[in-house]
């Protein structure tokens, strides 16, 4: 095939994944105010699915923190066209977080001819892994890391004169950034993988950089919930360290 062959190829995947997205986003801009009702806006009250868990741990002797108070945020908007842009916006990024698993494998099916049946095993499972890695990734998001997070800055006060009012605006913003920070997060045993496969990195500099792993994993984990409590931040470090433990696992030696 010629370069325009390929070009002409090309193009009709990235329409059929424009397509795709396209209606996938229709689909989610009709359902949106249900979803943000019971989905987006689920960490802003008591009844969130991890606070109720979480509520029969106080009395914890300070290891745990206090969830068992009723919680509940107002969100307010303060701008004329944000809830427009924000249905919008959330809608297009929905789309894209259900399109995923089908954008991976039109690239995979674009690449697939010119690989070897080695390689394309191999190339055929990192894209399966990554992508339930990075769905894995948000989920954990969504149901640990941003509710302690949101819950902490929410109920953090400098001054008891001050009332807190979250904007819409900065509400998903946060809420998109974390999610997906995730979902990016839980790809680096693939990126360890893809790595090892270019000769970059090896097993035993991960093993013997363990105890550094684990200072550097900790800090990331406090700066992602500044709870200040040990219980948080182990929810955080705990999953991050069994990441760094997998990734030494796919690692070659």
């Amino acid at each position: 095939m010629t370069f325009w062959g390929h070009l002409e190829v090309l193009r009709w995947c990235i329409m059929r994944v424009a397509i795709a997205l396209a209606i996938c986003m229709v689909a989610c801009f009709v359902a949106m105010p249900h979803i943000f009702d019971s989905f987006i806006l689920g960490p802003t009250t008591s009844d969130f699915f991890l606070y109720r868990w979480l509520s029969g741990l106080k009395g914890g002797g300070g290891i745990f923190p206090d969830f068992s108070s009723d919680f509940s945020v107002d969100i307010i908007n303060i701008n004329v066209a944000t809830q427009f842009t924000t249905h919008m916006s959330t809608s297009f990024w929905m789309a894209l977080v259900i399109v995923f698993p089908y954008l991976i494998y039109e690239i995979w099916k674009f690449i697939r001819p010119a690989l070897l049946p080695g390689e394309k095993r191999s190339i055929g499972a990192g894209f399966l892994f990554g992508t339930l890695m990075f769905y894995l990734g948000c989920a954990i998001g969504y149901g640990l890391v941003f509710p302690f997070t949101f819950r902490f800055l929410t109920e953090y006060t400098i001054s008891a004169e001050i009332t807190n009012q979250i904007s819409l605006s900065s509400y998903i913003s946060n809420f998109l950034m974390m999610i997906f920070i995730m979902g990016i997060v839980f790809e680096m045993p693939l990126l360890a993988w893809v790595l090892s496969a270019m000769g970059v990195i090896r097993r035993d500099m991960l093993v013997s950089g363990r105890r550094y792993a684990v200072v550097i994993l900790l800090i990331l984990a406090a700066v992602i919930t500044p709870t200040g409590d040990p219980f948080s931040l182990m929810i955080v470090f705990i999953p991050l360290y069994l990441l760094y433990e997998l990734a030494i696992r796919v690692v070659r030696k």
